[in-house]
């Protein structure tokens, strides 16, 4: 009975941390429990729990007496999130141009073309994992392993705001772009050049973040 209680807690949280993480339930959003349960077919224990794993991890808000909501993404922290990554994947490329070994290119470059596949098919949610992938890349061929768990944790943070950002029309090509401009100067062994174009890919996102964020200052809090 145990196991399968908590079996559909983690049926239930997956559900609900993907609907979030996704955008299906937006910041601010009230999160209709009885609804949940419905959906899954499942009881209100496994809901409370899910939702309670999901307000430890800052991503549900529950207020006593009104209900639980969907966290607001805290623009503070996004900003120094994409700060962090900025000046360590800037490091990162310049370290690739320098020894980044021929398997390595070729992960990257085959990484690359599945992108447009995605891109030109509007698949939206296998070009969002072809993007990480393309930056997970550069720590793994390099066997940068402490780097790339720095850098996992600040994308799991950034997770819910990285999907948004890939909606706006024209981002995917110019996703594309910015990362062709990283790859074409790590295969020319330019670490200079790797370095400004992977610290000019991370400003784009900023900038999109901070145009983003203007537009939809509902879904935000400082």
């Amino acid at each position: 009975m145990g196991e399968r209680a908590n079996s559909k807690a983690e049926q239930v949280y997956d559900a609900v941390k993907e609907a979030i993480l996704s955008g299906s339930l937006e910041p601010g959003e009230f999160i209709d429990r009885l609804a949940i349960c419905e959906r899954l077919g499942v009881s209100r224990f496994p809901v409370a729990a899910a939702i309670s794993r999901l307000a430890f991890e800052r991503l549900v808000t529950v207020e006593p007496q009104h209900g639980s909501f969907v966290a607001l993404i805290s623009s503070d922290d996004v900003r120094e999130r994409l700060f962090i990554r900025g000046a360590l994947e800037g490091q990162i490329a310049a370290e690739a141009a320098l020894r980044l070994e021929a398997d390595g290119k070729e992960a990257l470059r085959a990484n690359l073309r599945a992108a447009r596949k995605a891109a030109e098919a509007s698949d939206r949610s296998r070009f969002y994992n072809l993007d990480v992938a393309f930056h997970e890349l550069l720590t793994l061929h390099l066997g940068l392993r402490r780097s790339g768990e720095i850098l996992d944790t600040q994308r799991e943070h950034l997770e819910r705001v990285r999907r948004l950002l890939i909606t706006p029309p024209g981002r995917m090509p110019l996703t594309i772009a910015e990362h062709q401009a990283v790859f074409d100067a790590i295969e020319d062994a330019d670490p200079t050049r790797a370095r400004a174009a992977m610290e000019a890919h991370m400003t784009a996102v900023t900038s999109l973040f901070d145009n983003f964020s203007r537009e939809k200052p509902e879904m935000f809090s400082a």
